[in-house]
């Protein structure tokens, strides 16, 4: 089994502290030589100007390759297209495009007046521009506004033929449920490399919320370990060897490249690739 490729999900600080957990993250991964880092918006576009300043800074002090998340929530066409074009300018050349989740307090995602209607709308206006290598989600259990995964199949073929060339699932916890999702993707005709998204449980009450809001199964083997760990205080431990486990079934299976989702806390991420012999490397940052 070789080593895989891997990469790394942050969200964008929102105090002083999370500032410095935020460096602390990037420090901590950057020595595993990841193939990209990606920085998330807030539900409702919340975090938009944070998004673009973490991305700025993270690209122009850590030497990684970032790709910046962009959605369709709460700004015009125009407004999200000069986001893209800023990035552009200051040489950030990847792009995960989203369309966004509904504002905090509302259940649907209405678009802006003169925005864009859905991700796909977004997707095909910057593949126009040229300048980007465009990342996508995808799903590997129902989305909960699909009407069945059929539809959410059709829907990630969209948004590849509009132009994304990869696409980055949301997290599961069964090796299976990702080897079915794209087995049902190549069936599709979708030719386009997709990577397994995984969430190390670094908070076990956070975690199952999470799962809640996406529709992601979590299998009654792993509540009842967490249950039992908490009692001894393994959790870390057990988070650890369920993840690690979880990639290991992935690569086997002739997965080559794994994104993480961090929550900005790197230590089981780091860990899990250490596991999986993913080891730091020497990296030189170009600081003129």
């Amino acid at each position: 089994m070789s080593v895989p490729s891997i990469s790394f999900e942050f969200f964008p600080p929102k105090s002083l502290a999370g500032s410095f957990r935020l460096w602390d993250c990037v420090n901590t991964l950057a020595p595993l030589d990841p193939s990209f880092v990606s920085v998330t918006y807030g539900a409702g576009g919340t975090t938009r100007q944070l998004t673009h300043e973490a991305v700025g800074t993270i690209h122009k002090t850590s030497g990684l390759n970032v790709a910046a998340h962009l959605t369709c929530v709460d700004a015009s066409k125009s407004e999200t297209l000069e986001i893209a074009e800023s990035y552009a300018d200051a040489g950030v050349t990847e792009i995960v495009a989203l369309r966004g989740d509904a504002p905090k307090g509302t259940t649907k995602f209405t678009p802006h007046p003169e925005g864009f209607s859905s991700s796909v709308e977004l997707i095909a206006a910057l593949a126009e521009t040229g300048k980007f290598k465009l990342r996508v989600g995808a799903y590997p259990e129902k989305h909960p506004e699909a009407a069945d995964q059929a539809a959410d199949i059709d829907f990630l073929k969209r948004k590849i033929d509009a132009g994304a060339t990869s696409a980055i699932t949301q997290f599961f916890f069964e090796a299976d449920t990702f080897f079915r999702f794209r087995d049902a993707c190549v069936k599709a005709g979708i030719d386009a490399p997709i990577i397994p998204g995984i969430l190390p449980i670094e908070n076990w009450g956070g975690t199952q919320r999470f799962a809640a809001q996406c529709g992601t199964h979590i299998p009654q083997l792993i509540q009842d370990a967490f249950a039992h760990a908490a009692g001894q205080g393994t959790t870390e431990l057990l988070a650890t060897a369920i993840a690690t486990e979880l990639c290991d079934d992935l690569l086997q299976g002739g997965v080559e490249h794994l994104h993480f989702y961090t929550l900005n806390r790197p230590e089981l991420s780091r860990d899990v690739c250490h596991a999986l012999g993913v080891t730091p490397k020497v990296r030189l940052q170009n600081v003129a």
